[in-house]
């Protein structure tokens, strides 16, 4: 007989319409044609803020939907959900966008939430549900099933998800399903080579291929299978809730595979003491907690350490540059506890982003879970115009239709095309980087002569490409969007969403701007500081500095990109336009430093990833390209680098 599952708990609806919450929250019960529009896009930073995310336990029960948004109001309290008695959430489109923090769903677990709803999920999202025991489903019929009191059949859940995934979903998670498998030794890089002659492959299959279990000989399109990960890395956000799963399932210590090929960064936290929420709030002990946790895993553990500066505030780099910087080759599988972990996909690796339990079970087993994606190939011809950057090419792919609607959601971004070669490795890590924003798995650049010169400039090695690391004539691509280089304009993102864009040109009001802001993985790297100093090295040529009522935070991503603005000489520039320079970290990107804004009428323009509500304090986040950030700063207003120019000339004519 089949096994079934019965919800006898109240059925939350997270709709559009703050009244509508509010009922709910009050004892009342809803139909789904009571609700209303569903609210689409609902982001973990609206599920689980990061003010909230200083334990790593099921203290996180008092805390989801707290930063959630219902029209212009934040409707849900701590403890609501769960003094609401609710045991599945129903939401519209994309649900779980954002970051692959696991502190969501394991938030609504431990609030009761039990089945979550929605016309469709994020990958990370969905498969941290899996993996820590929330069903998830697309099917709406259930809502009438679970209102007439039925059981549901346990197929429901299962439907459309691969037969790996089916496993772990009934095992109660994956590191219930971890303990009653074997685990052997991950192979090398030459032992895993084994991929033969066959039909066209793209580069993300041959690096699949060459990284398989051994138990999966070949991996087919939406295939579930386990990889061997060359490299696993985590974060002080993490690395604590990560350990902690390890120990549970596997005792302490646990036995690591390959220690020396996992990596512990301390990167997200370490400016917190500069932080207006983590200091008004009395968070810092909280915070203390998490970096506890994640240095006793560095401590206990012999594995690769980047840790906060001795003596001074900051971190040797962001996890995503440094892992750039110094770690990922061409042809390897990286993954770590953050979902821009596909900027390294920019040196022509499988990169992505994984929750807590993924990672403490290939810290355990070397293997880590992945669905064979789809590909989709962004072909971009010509050259982009000057001032035009991948973040504005991002910006453009963020702004179509198919990709709002959640149309690449779990695919490769395989990006090509004269315009794509042209760009430096750091530009073409914003391009990985973003994927995360676009709703795929990862993105990836065919490694060439621009990758050899990266990893001999940064590294000091001498890197051979071998002739199996590109996509083959005529690979499987699921779709392939061309993009004309020279039509992509400066673009902007609308406060609330990255695929909120619009061509600057576009904006019919002047957008005053209280603060301007310059950092982030995404925006942090030396080609991004090359163009903050163009725009600021033209702005004192032509008698401007930041505009008064504007502030400019720029911030280092590594300690060896200041080391770079300062043998260039671009500090002086920076002193004399009046920027203020942060030490390396994610800071206000995460709403845990210096740039944050502190009041709902404040205007940032950012360079950073992602511009929920929240993500970097209570006011309103414009994106753009570090260009147009610059720019803005010195005019005060929010504008392209270009429009500021002939602006500037027409006053001076």
């Amino acid at each position: 007989m089949e096994d079934t599952v019965r919800f006898d708990a109240r059925v939350l609806y997270l709709s559009q319409d703050p009244a509508c919450i509010r009922r709910q929250l009050a004892g009342e019960s809803i139909s789904l044609a009571d609700a209303g529009p569903l609210r689409d896009d609902v982001s973990t930073d609206e599920i689980t803020p990061v003010t909230v995310m200083l334990v790593y336990d099921e203290r996180l029960g008092r805390y989801p939907y707290v930063g959630f948004k219902a029209g212009d109001e934040m409707p849900f309290g701590e403890n609501a959900v769960k003094q609401g008695g609710f045991a599945v959430t129903v939401a519209g489109k994309r649900y779980g966008k954002g970051s692959s923090r696991e502190s969501s769903p394991l938030a609504e677990l431990s609030a009761g939430i039990r089945l979550i709803v929605a016309q469709s999920f994020e990958r990370i999202y969905q498969q941290n549900c899996d993996n820590i025991g929330i069903l998830t489903t697309t099917d709406f019929s259930v809502l009438d099933r679970i209102a007439a009191g039925e059981a549901i059949p346990m197929s429901v859940f299962l439907a459309g998800r691969d037969e790996l995934t089916q496993r772990i979903i009934r095992a109660g998670g994956l590191l219930d399903y971890s303990r009653s498998q074997s685990w052997p030794a991950p192979r090398s890089r030459a032992d895993n080579a084994r991929a033969e002659p066959g039909a066209p492959r793209t580069l993300v299959q041959k690096i699949i291929e060459r990284h398989l279990h051994p138990a999966s000989e070949r991996a087919h399109s939406g295939d579930g299978v386990f990889i061997a990960a060359d490299y696993r890395f985590s974060h002080d956000y993490f690395t604590g809730m990560s350990a902690h799963l390890m120990h549970r399932a596997f005792g302490k210590p646990a036995p690591l595979v390959d220690p020396e090929h996992i990596v512990a960064f301390q990167d997200h936290l370490v400016l917190a003491a500069q932080s207006v929420p983590h200091v008004r709030n009395g968070l810092l002990p909280g915070v203390a907690n998490l970096a506890q946790g994640h240095q006793a895993f560095a401590r206990d553990y012999p594995v690769r350490v980047h840790g906060a500066l001795p003596g001074e505030t900051g971190s040797e780099g962001i996890c995503h540059a440094l892992m750039a910087e110094r770690y990922a080759l061409p042809g390897q599988v990286i993954v770590g506890t953050d979902s821009h972990t596909p900027h390294s996909g920019a040196l022509g690796c499988l990169a992505f982003g994984a929750g807590a339990t993924e990672i403490a079970n290939s810290w355990v087993t070397g293997y880590v879970r992945c669905k064979v994606p789809q590909t989709l190939r962004i072909e971009v011809s010509g050259q982009l115009r000057p001032g035009v950057t991948a973040k504005d090419l991002v910006l453009h792919l963020l702004q179509m239709e198919t990709i709002r609607a959640g149309g690449a959601i779990g695919v490769v971004f395989e990006y090509g095309g004269a315009a794509v070669q042209a760009l430096s490795i750091d530009e073409r890590a914003t391009l990985t980087n973003m994927v995360a924003e676009l709703g795929g798995m990862t993105g990836i650049v065919a490694p060439d002569e621009k990758t050899i010169a990266f990893l001999k400039e940064r590294r000091g090695i001498d890197f051979r490409l071998e002739s199996w690391m590109q996509s083959d004539p005529g690979a499987p691509y699921c779709d392939v969007i061309r993009i004309e280089g020279e039509r992509i304009e400066p673009m902007l993102a609308r406060p609330g969403d990255p695929g909120n864009g619009v061509p600057a040109s576009a904006l019919s009001d002047a957008i005053a701007v209280d603060i301007a802001y310059g950092g982030s993985c995404t925006a942090g790297k030396r080609s991004d500081f090359d163009s903050y100093h163009e725009v600021l090295r033209w702005g004192l040529d032509h008698g401007l500095r930041v505009a008064p009522g504007t502030r400019l935070y720029l911030q280092f991503g590594t300690l060896d990109v200041r080391r770079y603005c300062e043998q260039r000489g671009y500090l002086a520039t920076f002193e004399a336009a009046h920027v203020t320079l942060v030490p390396p970290g994610c800071g206000s990107c995460a709403n845990c430093g210096p740039g944050q804004s502190t009041d709902p009428g404040q205007v940032t323009v950012s360079a950073i990833n992602r511009n929920f509500p929240g993500r970097s304090g209570p006011g309103q986040v414009w994106l753009a390209s570090p260009y147009t950030v610059a720019a803005s700063a010195l005019a005060g207003k929010i504008v392209a680098f270009e429009q500021l120019q002939r602006d500037t000339a027409i006053a001076s004519a």
